[in-house]
């Protein structure tokens, strides 16, 4: 299914390409026979056939430092790296120069957070300001600067996960340097809205950073309608290779870097760049950009048809987020009389990220569900199931099938109903259950 599913799009290959994108089509159809439905598309995504495709001649032909343009080796590949870049840069709107290539959109938040912050802080800008649910990419480094004697105020979220802005208007100040906030959640899929945030950040002196990672490619972001200061993003969630990513950097942003040596992007982020991971993220930047929004049709078609078929067999199935305000292929669900440790443990067949709202002395798992829930009323399991580029109408009717048949079973056996906590005896199953789905 997936392999004929792959063809359509394959139109206007010359013979040598349809032949290596067959190939590796098929060998993607076959691993996704013999495993797990993948629901899982919002942790990471498969490369892309024509992205690996535009990335194999950089790694044995053109080989070349893209630093070292004395020679035709190096001026090729640093002619490899610029068109990614603006291939990158043309997603989001922004110009070329102010696309920064990292390994990833954790260390890009760390350079916009930690670099804009140290940056301003002789100029009397000592508070940042972000919210209980966003990444541990950006929590983390905010706990760094709090060591430092910054002061970081984490806003709450709403229900539906999404910030009061009257929250954030309580909390800016002229002493507000930075504002960051993702413009995707990772969990629960709802969008932010990251215009208004940027507009009231500004209005107070502060710079805005949104980690984009898992909108990049997915949703519309125009850096400049948007008045966006920074964003990251990342190759491996929009079907381009792991250990690439990206900051934008909105010209005239003061950044002290994290790491020292050669002269590499603006010496903001030194080191060689590696041609060929740069390459397959340009390539899946263009892909998802042109290909964007009857994708977007597609998978909110197949994630309205999944929640459907679950709503219209289960009863107390539970949407965490909101629905309208979200990506179009997340939908992270609660089902009441559940407990997390069996759920997690029978859905064999279907390959998603599973995490609980319960919490014990020792584990807290979904600190996104305890932040929209914070008076304890959802039931304990929950998971998250993200659809992509290679889902199938197919697979949402299998993956369906099974959810609704584990979860009448688990019913069955324990008429009633889940506890809302965690008994100590599963908490390290759970655990396991998590780490082996991340």
């Amino acid at each position: 299914m997936l392999f004929y599913e792959l063809l359509k799009i394959k139109k206007g290959f010359s013979v040598k390409k349809k032949i290596i994108y067959f190939i590796l089509a098929g060998l993607l159809s076959t691993q996704a026979n013999a495993d797990p439905i993948y629901l899982d598309y919002q942790a990471t995504t498969p490369v892309d056939p024509r992205v690996l495709e535009s990335m194999l001649p950089y790694f044995t032909k053109e080989f070349g430092n893209p630093h070292s343009t004395t020679h035709v080796y190096g001026t090729r590949a640093h002619e490899a790296v610029e068109r990614a870049r603006a291939q990158v840069a043309n997603v989001i709107n922004a110009d070329p120069q102010e696309i920064i290539f990292t390994s990833g959109s954790t260390e890009a938040d760390n350079i916009a957070i930690l670099g804009v912050s140290r940056a301003l802080k002789n100029q009397g800008k000592s508070e940042i300001i972000s919210v209980v649910t966003e990444h541990k990419a950006v929590l983390e480094p905010l706990k760094a600067l709090e060591r430092e004697g910054f002061k970081v105020i984490l806003l709450p979220v709403q229900k539906n996960g999404i910030i009061n802005i009257s929250d954030l208007k309580k909390n800016l100040s002229s002493k507000t340097a930075l504002v960051s906030v993702m413009a995707v959640n990772n969990e629960i899929g709802v969008l932010q809205p990251i215009q208004e945030i940027a507009k009231l950040a500004h209005e107070h002196g502060a710079l805005f950073h949104t980690d984009a990672a898992q909108g990049f490619g997915k949703i519309p972001i125009d850096v400049k309608k948007d008045d966006i200061d920074l964003l990251s993003l990342s190759g491996h969630k929009i079907y381009g290779p792991k250990g690439i990513g990206a900051l934008f950097i909105k010209k005239g942003t003061p950044v002290i870097p994290l790491v020292y040596g050669g002269g590499q992007e603006r010496k903001i982020r030194p080191g060689t760049v590696p041609t060929p991971l740069s390459v397959g993220l340009g390539k899946a930047a263009q892909i998802a950009e042109q290909e964007r929004i009857p994708e977007s049709k597609r998978l909110l078609a197949l994630r309205n048809k999944l929640l459907n078929i679950l709503q219209k067999n289960l009863t107390g199935v539970i949407v965490n987020g909101d629905l309208e305000k979200r990506l179009p292929g997340n939908l992270n669900l609660s089902f009441a009389g559940v407990d997390s440790a069996p759920l997690l443990s029978n859905l064999k067949g279907i390959a998603v990220s599973a995490s609980s709202a319960c919490s014990s002395d020792s584990l807290e798992l979904s600190y996104v569900i305890q932040a929209i829930d914070p008076e304890h009323t959802l039931p304990p399991a929950v998971i998250r199931l993200s659809l992509g580029r290679f889902t199938t109408e197919a697979e949402i009717e299998k993956a369906a099938e099974e959810i609704i048949r584990v979860v009448n079973d688990l019913r069955e056996k324990n008429p009633t109903g889940g506890a809302r906590s965690c008994k100590a005896e599963d908490v390290d199953k759970i655990k396991k259950e998590l780490l082996k789905n991340m």
